[in-house]
């Protein structure tokens, strides 16, 4: 309930401020320990096997511990739930940064997994639920403003190396600030229970989903799982590719991935706009059509420049895709509150793990030209399971 004199429009406005809060804070708390991995792989000497095995702990956490989130918020609330997992990320990530042996880094990055993977579904849930009083899409927004706390933590990591401070200190004052920062937007966040306001609340429904239900869940999670294979090219191939595909200087062959993530951005600050006016699945299928087309042209004549442009497409086509899917997910008839966004994540994270092992093995084979043909499949099965999503969004105000 609102306070005394205070509106529930005001009210509302403050949930997304503290939601806002929780995407940025969770964006930036991770990014810090980046650029601080080779120190962390020279002090405990460790060869790249070796420290590979490492930071996988932190999607093994995550796949491991991500299915009890809806469990979590249906008991505890997700605001309730939001909150303590992010102090949980702060703690284990500075942890992870003082590691002294490979084993105490490997655990404190899985638990740090864990602690992401419940706190994404929790925030993702309570976005959605101000989304549904606001009446109209903002869940966009909400992942804009991760991508940009992403980026502030890896410029905060990269100004803690160049003024020379320790491990310790940087992840500590990082830890303090975010973490006090969500200490203080939590009281924001909405109050009650989040099934109040959940359609299958309003619908009766919970526990008596039928097949075209469990159908349509298979392709919202194939439609994540295309973004995630998207998203790990502009992150993890397109620097290499620039390199060493088309002979890019190493400063410049970042440009791929500079591109892709600011068209990512701009995607998802102008998201909600056009989900507004279009809905979800037109800008779903348009965003699969950009990123196939774009990547298509930029692999079958090869130039930096139309390299450089594919990789922006593709971020700028698939910028929508995980917020729409996790709200359809959301609002599947027939499961308990939490569960289809539960459900979504965690087997959209097997998809961030499984798609550089695709790509690589593809490249290993027949080079990482044909390798990057994944992305232009991706966004042609986004434009083909996109009526997986709701052709107009429908949040209905409480």
């Amino acid at each position: 309930m609102a306070g005394p004199g205070e509106s529930d429009t005001a009210r509302d406005r403050r949930a997304r401020l503290a939601v806002a809060a929780l995407f940025l804070t969770n964006g930036a708390l991770f990014a810090n320990l980046l650029p601080r991995y080779p120190e962390i792989k020279a002090d405990l000497q460790l060869s790249n096997a070796e420290f590979g095995m490492a930071v996988a702990a932190f999607p093994a956490g995550a796949l491991t511990a991500g299915l009890a989130a809806a469990t979590l918020i249906r008991r505890y609330r997700s605001a309730r739930v939001a909150v303590g997992g992010t102090l949980g990320i702060a703690v284990f990530v500075v942890l992870a940064g003082v590691a002294r042996t490979p084993l105490l880094l490997a655990s404190a990055l899985f638990v740090a997994g864990a602690c992401d993977a419940i706190t994404d579904v929790a925030q993702n849930a309570h976005g959605l639920r101000v989304q549904r009083r606001y009446g109209r899409s903002i869940i966009n927004s909400f992942h804009a403003v991760w991508s940009a706390g992403a980026i502030l933590g890896g410029l905060t990591g990269a100004a803690a190396i160049a003024l020379g401070l320790s491990r310790w200190a940087h992840l500590s004052i990082a830890a303090a600030v975010f973490g006090g920062l969500v200490l203080l937007t939590g009281p924001l966040l909405l109050p009650g229970a989040d099934h109040d306001t959940h359609p299958a609340a309003r619908t009766g429904d919970g526990g008596s989903a039928g097949a075209a239900v469990y159908l349509t869940l298979l392709a919202l999670v194939l439609i994540a799982v295309a973004d995630a294979t998207v998203e790990d090219a502009g992150s993890t191939w397109a620097t290499l590719y620039l390199r060493d595909s088309l002979g890019v200087p190493g400063p410049l062959a970042a440009s791929g991935l500079v591109a892709f993530a600011a068209a990512m951005f701009i995607g998802r600050v102008f998201g909600d706009r056009l989900v507004d006016r279009f809905g979800e699945q037109a800008v779903a299928r348009a965003g699969g059509f950009l990123t196939a087309a774009g990547m298509g042209a930029a692999l079958g004549w090869p130039t930096v420049p139309g390299t450089v442009a594919g990789f922006a497409a593709a971020g700028f086509g698939v910028a929508t895709l995980i917020p729409a899917a996790m709200h359809r997910a959301d609002q599947l008839p027939g499961l308990r509150p939490g569960t289809g966004l539960t459900v979504l994540t965690w087997l959209m994270r097997i998809g961030f793990v499984g798609a550089p092992v695709l790509v690589g093995v593809i490249a290993d084979a027949a080079g990482l030209r044909a390798g990057l043909l994944t992305v232009v499949a991706s966004g042609l099965a986004v434009t083909l399971l996109a009526d997986a999503l709701s052709a107009r969004p429908r949040p209905a105000r409480s």
